[in-house]
């Protein structure tokens, strides 16, 4: 043992690798941590000694080991990812321990561990501490050589892993992943020229030791080994070189970003800032976000999709239809196994390039003093605990209006009516464009004109009014309701009663409104009581998006057709009467995609209102 030596010339690519790869990352990590806001960094301060840091430690190991979200998605992709990470987790692990079993306490520098075998070929590799640690480690080599063997066979088959498509890569990504692919098929053939040699080895690598050792001279047996632990090497030195700059990135930093994730740390809406890095370097550019866009199912838009999206600006290559072109429907961010802020990133994005001066398209928003002059054109004068916020597009259709008026009569409810006289808008449009600074004098004068009239409920018939409301606007001491929720807290208090019907109906959960503000059960309870309710295929979380976003700002009408129609299909589907939405934006886009008719909840609530008529 005191003749071992850990130091051959095929170590260098490694040591190289390593040395670039530590230096790398302490250089991007350092800088973006200390380019953090003062807030932020508060929030890590206050995070670092509580419990967000043991469940921080608990999710690292559930996401980053095993995969946990991946597996829920697609298994085989989680077996393929779990594979691995846990399998070249745990090769690490175990060959420490397996060091530690045979030379003790005895200083091994870090080349020592990788390349155990090579080096202490003198030694007597029996069982240690009661463990065959040989078998042990050709087992983990299997197990990671399983999921390498998938990941080639989803580069050539993505359908038969559940992938419609898979990710485009950039040529840095392709020499990392090339380079991947042959670390473990290069440590396994130099541990079997190893074995063959001298004789020693697992089931695995001593296997095929065995065979290489009958078809392989013996003369060439020395050299061909020599070239096998060259191999490994560069394959690690390459990888390890590249990793910083490539998808591969994610390996490191998924860790630190649910660290932050869990002190506090968010994306900022609407801008950019240092905990984007981040999250830009977390994603590893699996794919599972692709296949649930519909631009790219439905509407024929390839390669705009989060992935390339998130690529292209991390490399500082982003353009303004790559930014713009999304709906930010949310359904990608519901499935990235990472939980990046896909559609914070993107807003962040538009407000990067549309923050000129030449470009300010929403400049009739600022007047003076930060005042609006359209919203402030006409002001109504009256007051009531509850008011009520059309939106745009609910003003556009004056059937949901009428029908509200009928279910405040009805509840006998004294209502303050905010924009009926038009001119104020909720600020989401314009955030949603990049106009950010726009939007928030919008909101201002909002929060401005609701305090005026001393209202204590707001209630909306816009999703994109009420997401906006609750996560933008500073209203403490008002209540803000989705008419949705008002409907369902009508009828649960007995203020309203609703005649039940045989009429089957499906419910199409917006956007905003379900995976953005997650209210889901109140419009089902609310359809219940009226009709029989049939979901289809895709809902809840899942649910489609309409096809004609307000976030759409590159999306054509073509595309938007033919997202309508695929929609269309999938309500006709469910033998339905009656499509119901909660959203005025979703009616008059799925009225353009199916025979069905389309009607809002409100109009729904309207019709089986039950009068003094119908209780006799």
């Amino acid at each position: 043992m005191d003749g071992l030596t850990f130091y051959s010339g095929f170590v260098v690519p490694f040591i190289v690798g390593t040395s670039v790869l530590f230096a790398v990352i302490v250089y991007k990590y350092v800088r973006w941590f200390a380019r953090l806001p003062r807030r932020d960094k508060l929030s890590v301060r206050r995070g670092m000694f509580s419990g967000a840091t043991v469940a921080a430690a608990w999710e690292c190991l559930m996401e980053s080991l095993l995969h946990r979200r991946i597996w829920r998605v697609n298994p085989a992709l989680g077996y393929m990812h779990t594979s691995f990470a846990l399998g070249w987790f745990l090769l690490i692990a175990v060959g420490w321990i397996e060091t530690v079993a045979y030379l003790g306490g005895r200083f091994v520098p870090l080349q020592g561990h990788i390349f155990f075998k090579y080096f202490t070929t003198e030694l007597q590799h029996g069982p240690r501490w009661g463990v065959n640690f040989e078998a042990v480690m050709d087992l983990l080599l299997l197990y990671v050589l399983s999921g390498v063997a998938l990941a080639l066979f989803k580069r050539l088959r993505s359908r038969a892993m559940g992938m419609r498509r898979t990710t485009q890569l950039r040529m840095g990504d392709r020499v990392a992943m090339a380079s991947l692919w042959f670390i473990f098929p290069m440590r396994l053939l130099a541990e079997s020229f190893t074995s063959g040699i001298h004789g020693s080895g697992g089931f695995l690598t001593g296997g095929l030791g065995g065979v290489l050792a009958t078809v392989v001279p013996a003369g060439v047996m020395p050299i061909a080994e020599l070239g096998a632990w060259w191999g490994y090497s560069i394959a690690l030195g390459v990888f390890f070189v590249s990793m910083p700059f490539s998808r591969y990135m994610h390996i490191f930093t998924e860790i630190p970003l649910i660290f932050l994730r869990r002190w506090g740390v968010r994306g900022e809406v609407g801008r950019e800032k240092s905990f984007d890095h981040f999250q830009l370097e977390a994603c590893s550019r699996c794919g599972i976000c692709i296949d649930p866009c519909q631009m790219q199912r439905d509407g024929g838009m390839t390669g705009v999709q989060s992935v390339y999206f998130i690529r292209d600006r991390r490399y500082n290559r982003l353009s303004r239809r790559m930014a713009d072109s999304c709906m930010a429907c949310g359904r990608c961010e519901a499935k990235c196994p990472v939980g990046l802020e896909l559609d914070t990133l993107r807003v962040g994005s538009r407000y990067t390039l549309n923050n000129t001066p030449s470009n300010d398209r929403w400049a009739y928003a600022r007047g003076g003093n930060g005042r609006s002059d359209i919203a402030g054109a006409s002001l109504p004068s009256e007051t009531a605990q509850v008011g009520y916020f059309a939106g745009c597009m609910t003003l556009l259709s004056p059937r949901i209006l009428r029908a509200m008026e009928s279910v405040f009569a009805a509840a006998g409810e004294d209502v303050w009516w905010a924009d009926r006289e038009g001119g104020v808008c909720c600020g989401r449009p314009m955030k949603l464009a990049g106009e950010v600074d726009a939007a928030r004098d919008m909101m201002k004068l909002n929060e401005e004109l609701f305090r005026r009239h001393g209202i204590t409920t707001l209630v909306t018939s816009c999703p994109i009014c009420l997401r906006v409301f609750r996560e933008d606007y500073s209203l403490r001491g008002i209540e803000v309701l989705h008419h949705s929720e008002y409907f369902q807290r009508l009828v649960a208090g007995g203020r309203i009663s609703l005649k039940a019907g045989s009429e089957r109906l499906t419910y199409h959960d917006p956007c905003e409104l379900g995976r953005g503000c997650g209210i889901y059960d109140e419009p089902r309870e609310v359809l219940r009581a009226v009709g029989e309710l049939a979901e289809p295929s895709e809902t809840r979380e899942e649910a489609l998006c309409c096809g004609s976003s307000i976030a759409g700002n590159a999306i054509g009408g073509v595309a938007q057709t033919l997202m309508g129609r695929a929609v269309g299909r999938a309500f006709e589907a469910t033998g339905a009467s009656c499509v119901v939405t909660a959203c005025p934006l979703c009616k008059k886009a799925l009225a353009r995609g199916t025979e069905l008719p389309v009607l809002d909840l409100a109009e729904v609530v309207e019709r089986h209102l039950m009068t003094a008529a119908d209780s006799k």
